[in-house]
């Protein structure tokens, strides 16, 4: 029983063949939109503001600072609240769950605008993302719009699950790298996968089955009936964007806008969605690598070869308890996350490798207490391992082991290890997709993404199209995930899409 309550082939979208605009931010301005758009039907409802909203209480200090963003910015509301969810929408379970939400908004967001719902998934809690965006480079879309951040099941302040034992839990995170008896990492990680999954299924009896997107997408409805309205609009980013996907196939009459930031790719195996992490993870360290030789950071006159090498001393056990998994966490997490001062940002990553590097690891430590907290909870493992599909073989890991650690020398070799998390978790449902869509779609995406990588979108694209939706797509030529938290210029294609449900040209461009 839970614990009491705590903390298809590539396609284009349908519709007409538009010539790709670019967005170009400006200085001041901060940002403009693309120019051409594709007007929405009629038809499409627009999303409602709640009739009976939540209860809800300020939590902008205790979330920033549990989070380690510093202090909440000036004027910007942040507020958080909980709600009861079915464990089974469906009766077969009876009971309910906790699940937390915040909400933010700005000095001059409307009274009676209709919020924005935002789940990333089992990548992080959403709440931690919202988070991001206000102490990131462009909250600018709080000034349109409140957005209401809703955490899956067991993740971030939702009812958690505490099911792994605290050796098992450890050894996940190290990617195997100092599992009992030593080895092959990916052997290790098959048996790891086999002592979590026994742990967990055996600890969610029976609500082992309740925890995959579809169920997340339930738990984002009961919040619409709460608030008592027809229609909503849904942001979902990189896993989050399966949870959306959920939604659209389960409740797509209910959806008045459905935007997707950097979505994991549909309808493909494991190992191909880890190599799209993987590559997008690869790209972003390159751009940091180029920022940082730009502001003479300390990590010399190569910081990427610097950041691959103290992987590998890590992988050797040059490091101590620091395994090549943690710090692989450390990295990518960091490169993913938005600030407003970049350089601030960038020297502080810079100098706690450089410093673990001279034998100092005590600021990389903190740093990998943060992002490990972040991304490697309970509830994720559980989370993902419910959406996961097609799993690798340990020979077929074993294989991308050496292919990956050639190809992609920072990331690579504990990409294929961590193919082993959930092995053996018993194969799901795969998550839905809509059959059918009459509602454009925003997507916004990046090439050099650390969470999900920038391949995905086709198959997103293409199934979308396949169901008959009009898609366009708003790439951000910068580095971080997700994408919406970065860009003023992204923000104002998505505020303008909000507004009226108009897509902007498919192919826009938002400069970094």
């Amino acid at each position: 029983m839970l614990l009491a309550t705590g903390l298809l082939a590539t396609a284009c979208g349908a519709g007409p063949s538009l010539r790709p605009g670019v967005a170009v931010e400006h200085p001041h301005a901060g940002g403009a939109a693309a120019t051409t758009s594709v007007a929405a039907a009629p038809a499409v409802p627009a999303p409602q503001a709640p009739k009976h909203d939540l209860t809800w209480h300020d939590c902008a200090a205790t979330t920033f600072d549990q989070l380690g963003l510093g202090a909440a910015p000036a004027g910007v509301v942040f507020e958080c609240a909980e709600y009861a969810t079915p464990i089974d929408s469906g009766g077969a379970i009876m009971g309910t769950f906790r699940t937390a939400v915040a909400r933010a908004r700005a000095p001059q967001t409307p009274a009676g605008a209709a919020p924005l719902l935002l789940t990333s998934g089992g990548d992080r809690s959403s709440i931690a993302t919202l988070a991001g965006l206000v102490a990131g480079p462009a909250p600018a879309v709080l000034a349109a719009h409140p957005i209401v951040a809703v955490d899956r099941r067991g993740i971030g302040g939702s009812q958690p699950i505490d099911c792994l034992p605290a050796d098992t839990h450890r050894q996940l995170a190290d990617a195997g790298q100092f599992a009992t008896g030593g080895g092959d990492p990916v052997d290790a990680m098959a048996k790891l996968s086999q002592d979590a999954t026994i742990a967990c299924q055996d600890f969610l009896q029976p609500y082992q089955g309740t925890f995959d997107a579809a169920h997340a997408a339930d738990d984002i409805d009961a919040l619409r009936r709460q608030w008592q309205v027809d229609t909503i609009a849904l942001l979902g980013t990189g896993n989050g964007a399966r949870v959306a996907l959920a939604y659209a196939a389960k409740y797509g009459p209910h959806l008045g806008r459905l935007v997707l930031d950097s979505p994991e790719a549909v309808n493909t195996d494991t190992a191909t969605r880890a190599e799209q992490r993987v590559k997008g993870a690869e790209a972003a360290l390159t751009a940091f690598a180029q920022r940082c030789v730009a502001t003479s950071c300390a990590l010399g006159p190569d910081p990427r070869a610097a950041v691959t090498d103290l992987i590998r001393r890590a992988a050797a056990g040059d490091l101590g308890d620091l395994s090549a998994g943690a710090l692989v966490t450390t990295v990518s997490g960091f490169l993913g996350d938005p600030r407003a001062d970049q350089d601030a940002h960038i020297a502080e990553l810079a100098d706690a490798l450089a410093a673990a590097g001279r034998g100092d690891r005590g600021p990389l430590g903190k740093l990998t207490l943060r992002e490990s907290a972040a991304v490697a909870a309970d509830g994720q493992f559980v989370t993902r391992c419910s959406d996961s599909q097609q799993p690798a073989t340990p020979a077929h890991a074993k294989d991308l082991e050496t292919t990956w650690g050639t190809q992609y020398p920072a990331f690579g070799r504990v990409a294929a290890a961590r193919l082993m998390t959930c092995t053996a978790w018993p194969v799901p449902t795969p998550p839905p997709v809509p059959a059918t869509l009459t509602l454009p779609v925003l997507i916004l995406g990046n090439t050099a993404d650390p969470v999900t990588g920038g391949d995905g979108r086709p198959s997103v694209t293409g199934a979308l199209g396949v169901a008959g939706a009009r898609t366009a797509t708003v790439t951000w030529q910068g580095w971080g995930h997700p994408t919406f938290t970065h860009s003023a210029c992204v923000q104002q294609n998505l505020t303008g899409y909000l507004d009226d449900a108009g897509l902007p040209a498919d192919g826009s461009a938002c400069p970094a």
